[in-house]
């Protein structure tokens, strides 16, 4: 073998290698980029597009079956071929999941095997505390560690409020500010970077994660754009990628989405928001709607200012849709049932000649 790579400097571990010992004749690869059905792979023996196997592609029941950027997965390297085959994807250790843009019941694995994510808003016009609540339950059900990153602080007159607002919101996340106006406006997201460790950047469009990452690289490598009229970043990355840094950490930039959906969250949305949670457990009844029981802690609450309305109204959109996931995922499973069911009996069913 011509170790040109070595598959451990892009976090391939252990725990990742007792997997592939089933086929010595398939190679353990890294997923680094993803586009149109194909991917780009890295194993020792190099880089190469790669496509799954139809094997693969028969399994597979659902796109997040799929392999994503940042999944390990075992390839035929396919010496004479130009392309490697895809026969297997190895266990995620994490995964950041939403509701997949325009598909009723489709999830979608935004980014997989990451240590820590970085939750990317802009301090100009593209705050918005109801993003980013979902965005740390989305984060939080992952398996990753969320951090937030506050980007354009140059573009900020009221930096301490908007922070202490960002705070009331992201209990046990650390908060880091940016700009990329100064050499050293990326620093604070240094400690959080480290060898064999892989970040990925997530946020909508034009937040700055291209930029920041350009400034992790050392060098221009992703394409960047100004402002627009409206004070908001213009949409630069289509499509997701993994980078290994010069420090030997990796990091994932990922395209702004417009549409966040939750998908089965509920320990993120717990965790989101701990404070109605607690609120709720020192309600009088168990089965408390909050609405207009006597001895509700969260209307109360509400009415003595220490919870705002609008938290409470992001935390029941937020339960609301994930709820109707749940119960729309429950369905389609007993519906496939019921279908695999009739589809057993009716083969069981004598032929009439």
């Amino acid at each position: 073998m011509n170790n040109l790579i070595n598959i451990k400097k892009y976090g391939f571990s252990e725990a990742f290698s007792n997997e592939t010992l089933q086929d010595a004749s398939l190679e353990p690869a890294r997923v680094l980029s993803q586009e149109k059905g194909f991917y780009r792979v890295v194993t020792d023996k190099g880089e190469k597009l790669a496509e799954v196997s139809g094997k693969f592609r028969f399994q597979a029941t659902a796109s997040s079956d799929y392999p994503a950027v940042g999944d390990f997965v075992r390839v035929n390297w396919n010496e004479s071929g130009n392309s490697a085959i895809i026969e297997s994807l190895l266990p995620r250790k994490s995964a950041f999941i939403r509701k997949a843009a325009g598909e009723p019941q489709q999830e979608q694995v935004v980014a997989a095997n990451i240590d820590t994510i970085f939750l990317c808003m802009a301090l100009n016009n593209d705050f918005n505390l109801r993003r980013l609540e979902r965005y740390i339950s989305i984060a939080w059900d992952s398996s990753a560690m969320p951090v937030v990153v506050l980007t354009k602080s140059d573009l900020c007159d009221d930096l301490e409020n908007k922070l202490s607002k960002v705070s009331s919101i992201a209990f046990g996340i650390d908060i880091l500010v940016t700009t990329s106006t100064e050499e050293n406006g990326y620093k604070e997201l240094l400690p959080f970077i480290s060898e064999g460790k892989t970040i990925a950047f997530i946020g909508s469009s034009g937040v700055g994660k291209s930029t920041l990452i350009n400034r992790l690289l050392g060098k221009e490598y992703l394409k960047t754009d100004g402002l627009r009229n409206d004070d908001k970043g213009r949409h630069t990355t289509t499509r997701r990628e993994l980078f290994v840094l010069p420090s030997g950490g990796m990091v994932i930039d990922t395209p702004g989405m417009r549409e966040f959906g939750m998908w089965d969250n509920d320990t993120g949305i717990e965790r989101t928001f701990t404070d109605i949670e607690e609120l709720a457990v020192q309600c009088k009844f168990r089965n408390c709607t909050h609405t207009n029981e006597p001895g509700c802690a969260i209307r109360s609450a509400l009415e003595m200012g220490e919870l705002q309305i609008e938290r409470w109204q992001s935390y029941r959109k937020l339960k609301a849709e994930n709820d109707y996931i749940e119960d729309k995922e429950s369905y389609m499973i007993a519906k496939g049932k019921r279908e695999k069911e009739i589809s057993k009996l009716i083969k069981k069913m004598p032929i009439k000649r």
